[in-house]
């Protein structure tokens, strides 16, 4: 098994890369479409809300699916790992910005009438007074839902992209169906995911510490 497993990390890097750069991607498209959700005209608000039930609706998969037999092999070409990491970027983007609108509701409706109060522009009032309270309460969420994102590209083996389930697929056929592989990718996606909560933790104590100076 500890052959196995080692031959399970060539994988890692690449499985790293596709939910580092699919999170990254979520994390800057969220922001228009959280301020779509929040627009005063009607328009925007159904637009962003389209987007996201669409995107939260259809499985992963079925996004890389599209994407790479779809628009890659048509409109532009993109390798698998492009494929998977702007197919999940997309979906990252959907929850993403859901996650941040949380965070909006959370907040005391008075400060932001207190920042129009001492003149503030809107932009000020979302950098300074609204943003930095959202980033903190978005956190823990945000984590969990970088976890899952983990788990989430395994579909990005269906698409030919050498991640550890692809690797986990190839060792278990070379075992003749063996289980012993997916025992090993188990342990390690779980060794993976416990960074990520503790560094979720680290940036969420700074915060607090920072917003309540």
């Amino acid at each position: 098994m500890l052959d196995t497993f080692l031959a399970l990390l060539h994988g890692v890097p690449v499985s790293l890369a596709v939910t580092g750069l699919a999170f990254a991607l979520g994390a800057v498209l969220g922001v228009p479409l959280v301020l779509m959700r929040r627009a005063g005209h009607w328009l925007p608000r159904l637009l962003a809300r389209i987007y996201i039930e669409i995107a939260r609706g259809i499985p992963p998969v079925v996004w890389l699916f599209i994407i790479f037999f779809g628009l890659g092999s048509g409109i532009v070409t993109l390798t698998p790992f492009q494929a998977a990491s702007l197919g999940m970027g997309l979906i990252s983007a959907a929850y993403l910005a859901e996650i941040y609108r949380g965070g909006f509701l959370t907040l005391p409706a008075g400060q932001d009438a207190a920042a129009v109060a001492l003149g503030m522009t809107r932009l000020d009032r979302l950098r300074f007074v609204l943003a930095p309270q959202v980033l903190r309460v978005s956190i823990p969420p945000m984590a969990t839902f970088l976890v899952s994102l983990l788990k989430d590209t395994t579909v990005a083996s269906t698409i030919g992209v050498r991640d550890v389930m692809m690797l986990v697929t190839q060792q278990a056929q070379a075992a003749g169906g063996g289980f012993a592989p997916f025992i090993s990718a188990a342990v390690l996606y779980i060794l993976l995911s416990i960074p990520v909560a503790l560094l979720a933790r680290k940036m969420d104590a700074r915060l607090r510490a920072r917003t309540s100076r």
